[in-house]
């Protein structure tokens, strides 16, 4: 692609390290914000920067917050004693549109992938195993997306937390296999939630 602008190239090439955008989707993005009064790209500008710098991690949950501990976990109407363990901020969106869900979250942070490097402690996994073990705990849910890292990881999860003697349930596989959370209708990831199962039966032939 010909720039007329160095400045225009380096914003384009900057746009297209955004997942899912390439080159032409970039310059439309760069030439709609050239188009745009200079105060809304200063705001834009600075929302970013201000994103990155004070962003936080719920202490609790690893939920992305703006205070040490998020409102979820903070909120007196959520039932504590009901954990719902998912990959990322994007499940806890997700879950959170359906209005069928009323516990707490704990965020992995990713999903156990040997061949992307990705085991078991590089995830908030120990920080999970000790907060069952120190706070009262009546279900923990597992949400993770039907994939070959998810199902991997259930299992990995099963064998840390089964020896608390607390119920541990899944989400109906209302989910096609290889779907992913995030891109689930509402309807089918709220009924996923509201009619799930003890993760035992599913590995049990």
């Amino acid at each position: 692609m010909n720039f007329s602008s160095k400045l225009l190239e380096d914003a384009v090439t900057e746009f297209s390290k955004l997942p899912g955008v390439g080159q032409k989707t970039a310059l439309r993005l760069v030439l709609h914000l050239l188009g745009k009064e200079q105060e809304e790209v200063d705001s834009f500008g600075q929302s970013i920067i201000k994103l990155k710098r004070d962003i936080k991690h719920c202490s609790i949950c690893h939920n992305i917050s703006d205070q040490a501990i998020c409102s979820i976990c903070t909120s007196q109407k959520r039932e504590k004693e009901v954990i719902c363990v998912v990959e990322d901020t994007r499940d806890v969106m997700a879950i959170e549109n359906t209005s069928q869900f009323f516990g707490v979250y704990h965020v992995l942070g990713g999903l156990i992938s040997p061949m992307d490097g990705i085991g078991p402690s590089d995830l908030f996994i120990d920080s999970l195993v000790q907060r069952v073990a120190t706070t009262p705990v009546k279900e923990i849910i597992l949400a993770i997306s039907a994939t070959m890292e998810g199902d991997t990881t259930l299992f990995y999860l099963y064998k840390r937390l089964k020896d608390f003697q607390i119920p541990i349930t899944t989400i109906a596989r209302g989910i096609a296999f290889g779907g992913e959370l995030e891109y689930a209708d509402e309807i089918t990831l709220g009924r996923s939630i509201v009619t799930r199962v003890p993760y035992v039966n599913s590995i049990i032939k």
